[in-house]
């Protein structure tokens, strides 16, 4: 099992190469199983607990001398097209659509300008701040500002539950992370797209347009998928039946936008998320309703585990001590770019007509509550090793991600208590 992923060996991907990949899969999901209790007792996010236990066991395998033959290509393609739809596709269908579209202003304004504004704005604290333009060029700081820009509150929305925090708060997080990831991924996806092709000229117009037709292009072939699922519903009886649409159309939308139309196959399953959500809820039975959302959270349970334990086997002590400088940076980048974005931007931005006042407390729950998880992961994971700055890059967003499951989640009680939320 190689700590820094490997380049492509064609004897991992076959024969017992395979069959090792499959036993590391279930022995990820045993120990995730074990590790629940553990992060309750030490109250400690569950993800948290798991990049630790994923670090201990591949540090004492790969101790003994052995190899299990993970090699980036295997993360590649499982991250981005087995583990981020499901993702994906769990938070739209179980966000209330309803409380969505009443505060779908403010939502949309924190998932896309804000998102854009922290892109650009991390990427330039991180290209200065390591100041090393030969090894650290600024499309590397560009790639990196896209990837962190993707907020994910997974680690503090059950806080927010236990807490009973108010429903707005909850959906301002939730809303913007969802639409925040899309749009993230997709920025991302054309920046690599730049990355790999030096011949390619970057030009603001050029860029504007491919971001606008993936972006848009993938909601249009995701409401089609999306609608046509929601038939099906209306069509098939039987709960499993059901779910089986419902998992059908979501790497169908995924595929068919992706492959066949070009477009963003996140936003695709974003919009085909949403739909399917809004025909559960109004078509279906509370037994049907709960079954789907059941069926949904398991797939996000393993998609979650999949991805930190995998955080966990790639993470080395060789990482803080080379990168610690550039995890520092990056943290501190972050930080600066959402309290920029929160305290500048959303404060004045809320008391327009229509948006809905937003008073300091929330904004400083929504500041503290920004955080990196599961879809800023599976991102690092998937970068191409023909980028020279990849290791970077890779470590910069474990830093941030690490930052929010040790500092800012276990924090997130006491600032609730402080602010009276």
């Amino acid at each position: 099992m190689a700590k820094k992923p490997a380049p492509s060996n064609p004897a991992s991907v076959g024969g017992v190469g395979t069959l090792h990949i499959i036993l590391v899969f279930m022995a990820m999901l045993l120990v995730a199983l074990i590790s629940q209790p553990i992060a309750e007792r030490l109250h400690l996010p569950f993800s948290a607990v798991l990049v630790l236990v994923g670090f201990i066991c591949s540090e004492i395998i790969t101790g003994a001398g052995l190899d299990l033959g993970l090699r980036w290509q295997h993360f590649h393609d499982v991250v981005l097209f087995v583990l981020l739809p499901v993702l994906i596709f769990e938070s739209a269908l179980s966000l209330d659509v309803r409380l969505l579209l009443k505060n779908l202003a403010a939502t949309l304004i924190l998932a896309i300008p804000l998102m854009l504004l922290s892109a650009g704005l991390t990427a330039v604290l991180v290209y200065y701040g390591l100041a090393h333009p030969s090894g650290f060029p600024w499309i590397a700081a560009l790639l990196t500002g896209a990837l962190l820009s993707a907020t994910d509150p997974a680690a503090v929305i059950g806080l927010f539950r236990k807490a009973g925090v108010p429903d707005r708060l909850a959906i301002l997080l939730d809303g913007e992370s969802l639409f925040n990831d899309a749009a993230a991924i997709v920025l991302y996806a054309l920046i690599l797209e730049f990355a790999l092709d030096d011949s390619v000229a970057i030009t603001m117009g050029a860029a504007i347009s491919k971001f606008l037709i993936t972006f848009f292009g993938g909601l249009l072939v995701g409401a089609v998928v999306g609608g046509i699922g929601a038939l099906a519903l209306r069509l098939v009886t039987g709960r499993v039946l059901q779910g089986v649409v419902s998992l059908i159309s979501a790497y169908a939308a995924f595929l068919l936008a992706d492959e066949l139309f070009r477009v963003s196959g996140v936003m695709s399953v974003l919009a085909t998320g949403l739909a399917i959500g809004w025909a559960c809820r109004n078509v279906r039975s509370a037994m049907t309703n709960t079954f789907m959302g059941e069926l949904w959270e398991f797939n996000a349970y393993i998609a979650n585990a999949t991805i930190f334990l995998l955080v966990g086997i790639t993470i080395t002590l060789e990482m803080f001590r080379e990168q610690w400088l550039a995890m520092l940076i990056g943290i501190a980048a972050v930080l600066v770019a959402r309290a920029v974005g929160i305290f500048g931007v959303i404060a004045p931005v809320s008391r327009l007509p229509g948006i809905g006042r937003i008073d300091l407390s929330y904004q400083l729950v929504m500041f503290w509550g920004g955080v990196r998880g599961a879809v800023a992961l599976a991102l690092a994971l998937s970068l191409p090793l023909d980028l020279s700055y990849w290791y970077t890059v890779q470590s910069i967003a474990y830093g941030v991600v690490l930052f929010t499951l040790f500092v800012q989640a276990p924090t997130m009680p006491i600032l609730l208590k402080v602010v009276k939320l």
